[in-house]
This record gives structure tokens, sequence and C-alpha cells, in this order.
């Protein structure tokens, strides 16, 4: 059974990454929220195309994570590797497919969810750029699924803390033409986010991929589906106008940046699982991940206390309008009362997944994904409520997960 202390050994490096990696979030949002409501608007319809594509990869390195993780607690370290390099391969080939893919149809596809034409060309705008990504951000996965599977995660923080300090300097360079570079707003944020993932780059076997798609294939379709739901959440919330387009990126960035300890536990979990399966421990998953939400519980409410009486404080970090900060803090309310729930219901539901059992991971996202399209199509976009009802729709989405 693992202490308390190894269960953190593991998920503080991944907390550290995953907060490096998040500033790049961060601060795009808070550089372009000071361009105006329609950079904010572009980068956040942009951004969230990005990551549906993107969250393809993530879910194959998922896969191969818990192939990794179950190899490594067998002790079977030789066949550690194989599932790498193969894992490379496949996702620079799926880089190469959807980067024409989105160079080809991208524009036809935005052009169908986004109603304003001003937020149309912002988005394309941004995206134009931030598809170059693919090529680095796809290989980088494999890397991440590596160290977390083989539990070595300390490597992750200083890879993540570059890319961030990269990010963040660019950022500031070329969106507003600081040390010598034009000023390029919503494009310069994309490119920065680019060159931020490369700053992390560092014999092919068909039956072994077979055998990492076979677990690999659930994961993929889930975190896409999961992710699409947010796109369709801002789908929705466009239509309300771009004033609340603006309000939804800010909240979200807020959302995601609580969220990181709870993924870094959650992702823990997957991991710790899969490697205690393979070490034959399978009576120890159940009081594991027992352990891993209680001790996420505990660190998402001290979060939520500190967001909910500083509200203001936050949403400052993002823009200098008092209106708009005063109109978002309902939001940041209803997210707060969402993370206590996500908290636990995040944990436990990676702990199925380091089972190997993503076929029921898979069928328990797709029943939720259902029910929170529905809650977001009818509130959103048949009844037009508030933006801070809108997000609701997460406390609805982690009620029903957990």
């Amino acid at each position: 059974m693992y202490t308390n202390k190894q269960i953190w050994s593991v998920s503080y490096p991944i907390l550290l990454s995953l907060l490096a990696q998040n500033v790049i979030n961060v601060t795009d949002t808070a550089f372009l929220g000071r361009v105006g409501e329609v950079a904010l608007g572009g980068s956040a319809m942009g951004g969230l195309f990005y990551i549906c594509v993107f969250t393809i990869a993530f879910g194959f390195s998922t896969g191969s994570q818990i192939v990794i993780a179950r190899r490594n607690g067998e002790g079977r370290y030789a066949d550690v590797g194989p599932v790498m390099m193969q894992g490379v391969m496949f996702l620079l080939v799926m880089a190469l497919l959807l980067f024409g893919f989105t160079k080809a149809f991208g524009s036809n596809i935005m052009r169908m969810l986004v109603s304003s034409e001003s937020i149309f060309d912002a988005t394309m705008e941004f995206l134009d750029w931030r598809t170059y990504g693919f090529f680095f951000s796809f290989v980088n996965v494999m890397f991440r699924a590596l160290y977390i599977g083989i539990t070595r995660t300390k490597v992750l923080t200083i890879n993540a803390i570059v890319m961030a300090i990269v990010n963040v300097i660019l950022d500031y360079a070329m969106i507003f033409g600081h040390f010598g570079f034009p000023e390029m707003g919503i494009k310069g944020a994309a490119i920065a986010s680019v060159i931020a993932e490369a700053n992390r780059f560092r014999s092919f076997d068909p039956q072994l991929l077979m055998r990492i798609l076979s677990i690999s294939c659930f994961t993929m379709l889930q975190y896409f589906l999961s992710m699409a739901t947010w796109f369709v959440f801002f789908i929705a919330v466009e239509r309300l106008g771009q004033r609340e387009l603006a309000i939804a990126n800010i909240v979200r960035s807020i959302y995601i940046v609580m969220l990181i300890p709870v993924n870094a536990l959650a992702t823990t979990t997957n991991s710790l699982v899969s490697n205690a399966i393979g070490a034959g421990g399978i009576q120890h998953v159940m009081p594991l991940i027992n352990k891993i939400a209680r001790f996420s519980f505990f660190i998402m409410l001290a979060l939520v206390i500190v967001t909910a009486i500083f509200p203001q404080a936050m949403l400052s970090i993002y823009t200098n309008e008092a209106a708009l900060i005063t109109e978002s803090v309902p939001s940041v309310y209803v997210i707060c009362c969402a993370m206590l729930i996500a908290s636990v219901a995040n944990v436990v539901f990676n702990g199925i997944s380091g089972t190997g059992n993503t076929q029921a991971a898979l069928l328990l996202e797709t029943i939720t994904i259902l029910i929170y399209g529905s809650y977001i199509i009818f509130i959103g976009m048949w009844l037009k409520a508030p933006i801070e009802w809108c997000f609701t729709i997460e406390i609805v989405y982690y009620t029903l997960l957990f």
C-alpha cells in the first residue's frame, strides 16, 4: 500500500509541471484581456479547437501510460521503451494528418460554429499559427506518459518551467510589440505558445501498436468527447454575446488553474493503480483511491475558500475593466461549488482508467456527456440564460460523473 509520502512524491512534480504549463493559458488570457474582448473571444474559440484535436493525442498517451505503468509494476522494464517508441511514431503521423485536416477544413468548421464575424476572423488568425504546435505537443505527451508511468515525475517540472518562462517572455514581446518584435496581438499569443512547446521537444512494431491502441482507442475518444463538450459550451456562450464569451474565457482560465492539484492527483491515481495491479496488489486499489480522493478534497476545499473570499483579486489578473470583473464574480462562485465535487470525481474516475478498463470509463463519460450537451443546449442556446447559470453545467457534470 502506498503511503501519503509516496503519493505526494509522485504527485507534486506533476502538480508543478501542470502549474507551469498553465502559465501559458493564464498569460495568453491575461495579456489578450488587455487587447480587447474580440481577441479574448478569438483565443478562446481557437484555443478550444486546438485542444479538442490535441486531446486525441493525449488520450492515446494516457492509454500508453497505463501500459507503461503496468509493465513497470510487473518489473518488465525492457518492455517500456518499445511502447514509448511506437507511441512517438504513431503520434507524429497523426500530427501530420490532423495538421493537414485543420488547414484544409478548420475555416469551414469554425464558420459553421461561430456567429460573430469579428470573433471568426480573430479565431482563424489564432489558429493559423497555433496548429504548428501539433508536431511538438503530440510527441511531448508521450514523454509525459513515460515519466508518469515509471513514477519518475520530477523531470516534468523542469521541462514545464522552461516552457512557461519562454511563453511569458514571448507573449509579452509578440502581443504588445516589445524587444524589437512587431505588435502581433492574438497572432503573437499563438506563435509564442508554439515556440514554448518546441522548447519541450527532445523499428516499427504493428502488433505492439495494436495492443496499445486496444486500450488507448477508448481513452482517445473519451478525452475528445470530454473536450468537445467544452466546445459546445463556448459555442452556446458565443451566441449570448462578446461580453459573455470574454467572461467565460476568464472564468475558464481560473477553473483550469484550480483543477491543477486535482488533475495531478488524478494522474497519480491512474499510474499508481496500474502499478499496483501490475505488482499483484489488487487488494490495495480501493484503499489507495479513497486515500487520494480525501487528499484531493481537502486541498480543493482550501483553494475554494481562498477563491470565494478574494474573487476580484483573481479576476484582476486577467482584466483591469471593473465592470467585467464584477460581472464575472457570480460565475466564479458557481465554479467553486463544482470544484469540490470534481476533486473526488476526477480521482475516482481516473482510478477506473488505471485498472485498464478504459471501455467502462468511456461508457461512463459518454452517458455524462450526453446529459451535459443536452443541458447546455437547453440552458444556453434555448433559454439564453445568464453566463453564471450556464456554468452550473459543471456542477451537473461532476455530480453525474461521480
